[in-house]
């Protein structure tokens, strides 16, 4: 009886069988097997006027396949290399934060910082958002990227309990709160989570994010959002 495993098998070897390469058992087999298949049949006769065109093709005649530009190489390493310095300066900035900022400063403390965006000379408009008067041991941090469709986050969370699910949201004009997603924070894991919102970062006032029953805030632009960061028990 005929299966879609037989088929399947058997049409691996339609290729051998239209150039002429399969001979003995196989061929015998194949043959048997096309004569009550019309599916493999259909394929084989698709299949049989390409075999025809090959031996015609002239390898001399083919065009050799394009070279990536010699500066290649070195673009690729200069990137990396800029992401693995990008990355060291958020690690010195989050155990800076964890250890030297405290008291009224605290509170108000918004770091914001331009990188250049690779092979432009032009600063790169997005905003880096530090969330300040965090509970011991708790680090929060976003990078916030405008793009045509809203704003990309890129969250930082570390130190809340293992398993907690964390809601990001930004706060635009008039304290409305646009969503951008959820993940689950995994103690040791410093990953980013990338998540994104309909917001223009333009019009982002503040950074919002509900760990579990707590809820944080940051503002994006201090001088234009006038509340006080930090940490707030979510309503029940």
């Amino acid at each position: 009886m005929k299966t879609r495993r037989n088929c399947r098998e058997w049409r691996e070897l339609l290729g051998a069988f239209a150039l002429g390469h399969l001979q003995g058992d196989e061929r015998a087999g194949l043959e048997a097997h096309l004569d009550g298949c019309p599916e493999c049949r259909a394929e084989l006769a698709a299949l049989q006027p390409v075999a025809r065109m090959l031996p015609h093709a002239d390898p001399e005649r083919f065009e050799s396949a394009p070279q990536p530009p010699a500066e290649l190489g070195q673009r690729i390493a200069a990137t990396i290399e800029g992401e693995k310095e990008r990355q060291r300066t958020r690690r010195q900035r989050r155990r800076f934060s964890g250890f030297a900022l405290g008291g009224a400063a605290a509170a108000l403390a918004t770091a914001v910082l331009l990188f250049f965006v690779f092979g432009g000379e032009e600063a790169s408009p997005e905003r880096q958002v530090e969330f300040a008067s965090l509970p011991a041991g708790i680090t929060i941090d976003a990078t916030l990227e405008p793009h045509s469709y809203g704003t990309e986050i890129h969250m930082y969370v570390h130190g809340v309990e293992s398993g907690t699910l964390c809601r990001v949201a930004l706060r635009g004009p008039k304290g409305v709160t646009y969503p951008a997603g959820t993940f689950r924070y995994r103690w040791g894991d410093d990953s980013d989570a990338v998540l994104s919102s309909a917001l223009d970062l333009s019009r982002t006032r503040a950074v919002v994010v509900h760990a579990g029953r707590q809820t944080f805030v940051a503002p994006v632009n201090p001088s234009v959002a006038a509340f006080n960061p930090g940490s707030e028990e979510e309503a029940t």
